[in-house]
């Protein structure tokens, strides 16, 4: 057998904000500071091996991104190897459903286990051996106390914890109910096999911690075999060891397990990795706790897992992100000893950032309002010509049809502008992107209610050009889609899913979701051009942002666009006046 390798989830509460740090990949950080040690020592023979460990009960969000850049990254900086290995050691919240987002998310990101794909399940019967050695050692027991027992008899931070009474069971006694435990002979929560550590430990971790309960439940590898299952803290260590695995890299949450993982490996004499903590990931307006967006799944809150309001990967991609994006922000965040939150308008930066590049330009009109040119030939089509993309020359032109009813968005007019509105109103004139100049010259309004219906209007046909031949200049360019050739779409308008920075310092989070974080706009008009879109693509709608087809509500007659990010980038502000600043 080859040897795996694994990092630890992201989970719940943030701890206090601070800045990203600058830190890149191959840039020296606290981790590379060890592993450059270690390698200059020899130790572990100069091997570096990581691994990222994902449990399967959910579907893998972007802290977990952060764990896997981390593991991965650095075996790949360094030229070792690295492993993903699914710790599927709860069948009840396990499926292979999350088995196979979670590879599709890796591949998204770039990253090639190649032929190291493992499962804790498939070290159950080396675990099953080591446990007996533990107990033939006097080193584990069996303990008949309920749960509710167990958590009493720990004690607490202040109080040491007492003894269960089943804790000097003769070994052969342990050896006897612990083989019966494997045998199915005593229901769920019946008995529990324990490490017999120190019950006066100050690290609550190391309170005889539970190896191993009774569980009758199916798992989605081994069926039926087992009906006792490794505690997570039991089998990661173990895990780790048995794939060679030189350093364990996780996130800070569990360096209070430290001592547990190593006590394990210690107490069997097994080859031992080194366990190293760092910062999990946390960002503003978001929930990193996988229970917490299970809660937001299962009671309705959001569509599924994959809802682009979701910090999932697979949220991501369907509303648009780049992997390449993600990884840059994830550059940007650094590898740190302290947690962190991270603002999530660096994230979106780095969105904007690479799809400006990538994303063509289009136009299209979200809330339409109709504008008849009177002065236009009825009937004629012209095809004007617009460059797709600015930043990128390669992806070269197209041609947009103009004719004499076209839609502009609703917003763009204003019957009594205010100061410094420089759109469309009553005798006024504006610029048509890769147009004419077109000039208001009545108002069509519904008799019954005021509303503003249509527009008439007149062009200058010597403003092909963009400019006046007698040099006028207008302050306004609208973008704009002819009636006879647009093509009808939906538009989702994404916004924060929380009101509130920190939504797990609410008293329940859910009260702190945001009832507009999506707007769905059913009559929205794109250009011709748009209308044999493939789910997935990517595009720039001018003024408006950068949208994604989305990938399941899917039709080539009438598309649906995700609103990958609007056009404000208030990081690219803040990091062009700290530039100023430091000149």
């Amino acid at each position: 057998m080859k040897k795996p390798g694994s990092t630890s989830q992201e989970d719940d509460k943030p701890r206090g904000p601070e800045k990203a740090t600058d830190e890149k990949p191959g840039v020296s950080n606290f981790i590379r500071d060890i592993i450059d040690e270690d390698l200059g020592n020899n130790k572990n023979g100069g091997r570096i091996h990581t691994r990222f460990p994902p449990e399967p009960n959910g579907y893998l969000h972007i802290g977990h991104a952060k764990s896997m850049f981390v593991n991965f990254g650095i075996a790949e900086d360094y030229n070792g190897l690295y492993n993903l290995r699914f710790d599927d050691t709860n069948p009840v919240k396990e499926d292979t459903e999350y088995v196979d987002s979670i590879m599709e998310d890796i591949r998204w990101l770039g990253f090639n286990w190649e032929d190291r794909l493992f499962y804790a399940s498939d070290y159950f019967d080396q675990l099953y051996e080591w446990a007996l050695k533990l107990i033939k050692d006097g080193k584990a027991y069996v303990d008949d106390l309920s749960a509710d027992q167990i958590r009493e008899y720990r004690g607490t931070l202040t109080e040491p914890g007492r003894e269960s009474p089943y804790r000097n069971r003769p070994v052969e006694e342990n050896l006897d109910l612990f083989q019966r435990m494997k045998a199915g002979e005593f229901p769920d929560g019946s008995r529990v096999l324990r490490a017999k550590i120190d019950m006066a430990a100050g690290n609550l971790n190391m309170r005889d911690p539970v190896m191993y309960r009774v569980l009758h439940a199916t798992h989605h590898r081994t069926s039926d075999k087992w009906c006792i299952y490794p505690m997570y803290d039991w089998a990661h260590g173990q895990s780790d060891s048995i794939e060679g695995i030189t350093h364990s890299l996780c996130s800070l949450e569990f360096e209070d397990h430290r001592p547990l993982y190593d006590w394990y490996l210690e107490q069997l004499g097994v080859f031992h990795p080194q366990q190293i903590e760092f910062a999990r990931l946390n960002i503003n307006y978001t929930v990193m706790s996988k229970r917490k967006l299970r809660v937001l799944v299962e009671e309705g809150h959001v569509d599924a897992w994959d809802d682009p309001r979701m910090p999932t990967l697979s949220g991501m991609r369907r509303r648009g992100y780049l992997p390449q994006s993600i990884r840059s922000f994830l550059d940007k965040v650094g590898v740190a000893k302290r947690e962190s939150v991270v603002d999530i308008a660096l994230l979106e930066h780095c969105v904007r950032e690479d799809l400006n590049i990538a994303a063509p330009r289009v136009m299209a009109v979200l809330k339409p309002l109709r504008v008849v040119i009177e002065n236009y030939p009825e009937g004629q089509v012209e095809e004007l010509t617009a460059i797709n993309n600015p930043e990128d020359e390669s992806m070269g032109v197209r041609r947009i049809p103009f004719s004499r009813e076209i839609y502009i968005e609703h917003d763009d007019f204003r019957e009594d502008p205010p100061k410094k509105f420089f759109r469309l109103s009553p005798g006024r004139e504006v610029r048509l992107k890769h147009a004419y100049f077109i000039k208001c010259e009545r108002v069509i309004k519904d008799d019954k209610t005021g509303e503003v219906l249509e527009l008439r209007c007149t062009y200058d046909p010597q403003t092909k050009s963009g400019e006046a031949h007698d040099g006028r200049k207008v302050k306004g360019t609208l973008h704009w889609v002819s009636c006879d050739h647009a093509v009808p779409a939906e538009v989702r308008i994404y916004n924060n899913l929380f009101t509130v920075e920190s939504p797990d310092d609410c008293e329940d989070f859910r009260q702190c979701i945001n009832p507009q974080s999506l707007e769905i706009l059913s009559g929205c008009q794109v250009e011709p051009n748009l209308k044999n879109v493939k789910a997935g693509e990517r595009f720039q709608f001018l003024r408006h942002g950068y949208f994604c087809v989305d990938s399941k509500d899917f039709s080539s007659e009438r598309p649906v666009f995700n609103r990958t990010v609007s056009l404000r980038d208030t990081w690219a502000k803040i990091e062009k006046a700290e530039k100023k600043g430091g000149k």
